[in-house]
């Protein structure tokens, strides 16, 4: 059996609804969920367009069947839901023939029996008032529960297209044109039409645009975009390159490698989307209580519809068949689930604002689930446990103070280098000179030169180590690095005391790594990882059973965030892994790690609640809807039957309400003290 990649549901691999792409068939449930798959875009502003149409629609029935009274009042109420009715609610009952088709129950089925049969009696009540002695319609309850669940999935549709839009952002990586050498000249072709072989030359400041080798030249790369590391890589003759890097500040000639699908940049973008579609997914609860509520309810209206057809026949009551009929339509109708439809959004939204004033947006709100369960974390390095910038250490000087500060200044400006930047920056607050430096020179791996005063002048680079010499005389040296993010070393502790697992995975070196985990006191780390083996680490620790979540801050991340079961972005981080991120932490506070799986914890306790106070009222009329009041109310309980469905479906949506809004006192009063 197939997993349907849009929905989640198990399908046939004979099903004629498929779609290739990359080389991999997907199989879908339904007609909608391939057009989702295939037509994102569309698909959204079709349900977009549809909302449209079916609120104004929905809000001027009920107002009319609550408010009004006047001649021909059904007949309004019958054209203002012919446009929600069917061209609304379409789309469910095209996923409720896929479900008859497969033998399957969902809640596309339900929403289409439940609508369906109160649109019909009622349409029927409205031509001829004769054939039912009632005066009574359905149409607000069928409008209704179409209009509120296709908001849900309306809303759900915007969050897959942000995440989808993440992996296109990673495309604009590459240039637009490259620089080949032909016959001994170079001309400027469209990317398109670079294949391997060929040999390109990549400009100071330039993307390098395909995986190769270096044949000539010498530079310094920014490699953060697959190491997450800032920093910069020498890259001399014989290296090797990767798509989508930034060459800081030498020419540099490439002979192509890899092009197209085949690159790097290409191979992420892939990634990011098959994580996306093949993380594991969880029924969606409605659907599970669907596949066993639907046979449930036919069962219940079929029989009950029967025995009162025998029964008053066997009594030679006239009204049989219109009271059969009655019976049907009641328990059909009673049973549609119009709180189960609200049950989930109203608590995510709450929730959602909740979370948001304390820093944590979370972007997903279908990941809610899977954050609940989450009980390993896996932190980035450079950028999430760390800050993302470089900072100077430690500043120690040899003679004059303010020529040196001045002199070491003035030709570190004169760089875009993270080091050169990071000791600007430094150096500001120390009211620097700016001095005219002459003839100065970039030399990637070494650092910088120049001349000032007809003398010589060095800022030598070394593993974080910057030394400035003037006329080979030292002046003064700095140490750079990458300091530990404020009380991370209390956050992490709170996780393990919590019994959640720490794990850190980075692209950054073992020198570089093992000394900050032991300071955190974790024992199981990774270094030199790239983006698909960070995202193997997760997939090994979600097939030993365990829920993961990923924490990152870099375009590095991206695949593994994809891959966990939630990801975490760090709002200091690229757009890239923002718009792919779960969560973003606004406030880069890792306090709110802990606090986002508590609040995914009570969220879902709290919608499980809702679920069962809206099937609960829905349920306890079913018995009354069949009948089981007739031996004391007599047949004329078919008349105020319909009161008793609108107060079902105003006292469950109330509840869910009311009950939603606890989570945000909750969530308010015990956030800052989450134990879980």
């Amino acid at each position: 059996m197939a997993v349907d990649p849009v929905c989640g549901m198990y399908v046939s691999e004979d099903s004629a609804i498929y779609s290739d792409r990359d080389g991999v068939r997907y199989y879908f449930c339904s007609q909608g969920c391939k057009d989702k798959f295939d037509k994102p875009d569309e698909e959204s502003g079709a349900l977009k367009t549809k909302l449209f149409i079916a609120w104004p629609f929905s809000l001027a029935v009920i107002f009319i069947d609550y408010l009004l009274v006047f001649p021909f009042k059904n007949f309004v109420l019958l054209i203002l839901a012919l446009p929600v009715q069917f061209y609304v609610g379409l789309d469910f009952y095209r996923g409720a023939y896929e479900a008859i088709k497969d033998k399957m129950g969902n809640m596309d089925l339900l929403i289409t029996l439940g609508t369906l049969t109160a649109f019909f009696f009622s349409l029927t009540v409205t031509v001829d008032p004769h054939i039912f002695p009632v005066s009574y319609t359905y149409y607000d309850a069928s409008v209704f529960i179409i209009t509120l669940i296709l908001t849900g999935s309306y809303i759900e549709s915007l969050t897959k297209k942000k995440a989808n839009s993440s992996a296109t952002t990673l495309l604009s990586l590459l240039p637009d044109k490259v620089h080949v050498l032909k016959n001994g000249e170079t001309v400027d072709m469209p990317i398109e039409s670079m294949v391997p072989g060929d040999i390109i030359q990549v400009r100071p400041g330039e993307n390098i645009p395909a995986d190769g080798i270096v044949v000539d030249g010498s530079s310094e790369v920014d490699e953060s975009m697959v190491t997450g590391e800032g920093e910069p890589v020498l890259k001399n003759k014989d290296s090797a390159v990767i798509s989508g890097t930034v060459n800081l500040n030498g020419l540099i000639t490439i002979s192509v490698k890899e092009t197209g699908n085949n690159s790097t940049v290409n191979k992420i973008y892939s990634m990011i989307q098959m994580a996306s579609m093949g993380r594991a997914k969880i029924q969606k609860i409605s659907d599970i209580f669907s596949s066993y509520f639907v046979p449930i309810v036919l069962v219940a209206a079929g029989s009950s519809a029967i025995f009162w057809y025998f029964y008053l026949r066997s009594l030679g009551n006239p009204l049989y068949s219109i009271i059969a009929v009655l019976v049907f339509v009641s328990v059909v109708v009673i049973a549609c689930p119009c709180a189960i439809g609200l049950a989930a959004p109203i608590t995510l939204l709450i929730s959602s604002n909740a979370s948001s004033r304390d820093g944590i947006l979370i972007k997903n709100s279908s990941s809610m689930d899977r954050l609940s369960k989450i009980d390993t974390v896996i932190f980035d390095k450079t950028g999430t446990i760390t800050d993302n910038t470089l900072k100077v250490t430690k500043f120690s000087i040899h003679g004059d103070e303010h020529l040196a500060v001045s002199l070491l200044y003035s030709i570190e400006s004169l760089s875009n280098h993270p080091v050169a930047v990071a000791i600007c920056s430094y150096l500001k607050d120390r009211n620097p000179e700016k001095i005219e430096i002459k003839e100065f020179r970039e030399i990637p791996g070494t650092g910088v030169s120049g001349i000032y005063n007809s003398t010589g002048l060095e800022a030598k680079r070394s593993e974080g180590h910057i030394s400035l010499f003037l006329d080979g005389k030292e002046m003064a040296s700095l140490e750079i690095d990458h300091s530990m993010r404020k009380g991370i070393e209390e956050d992490v502790k709170n996780l393990i005391r919590n019994h959640i697992k720490v794990m850190i995975v980075t692209g950054d070196t073992e020198e570089n790594t093992s000394g900050i985990a032991g300071k955190l006191g974790i024992t199981e780390y990774y270094c030199s990882m790239k983006p698909d083996m960070k995202a193997d680490i997760v997939k090994k620790e979600q097939e030993a059973g365990r829920y993961v979540m990923f924490v990152g801050d870099g375009i590095n991340d991206t695949v593994a965030m994809k891959t966990a079961d939630v990801g975490v972005a760090m709002a200091s981080g690229s757009d890239i892994a923002s718009a792919t991120g779960d969560i973003i932490l606004l406030n880069n506070d890792l306090k709110n790690i802990l606090r986002s799986i508590y609040i995914g914890k009570y969220t879902i306790k709290k919608i499980k609640q809702n679920i069962g106070w809206a099937i609960g009222y829905n349920s306890a009329l079913i018995p009354v809807a069949a009948g089981v009041l007739v031996p004391l109310l007599g047949l004329g309980i078919y008349y105020v039957l319909p009161i008793f469905a609108a107060l079902a479906m105003g006292l469950s949506s109330t509840t869910v309400v009311l009950n939603s809004l606890r989570l945000r006192t909750r969530l308010s009063r015990n956030i800052d003290q989450a134990v879980l």
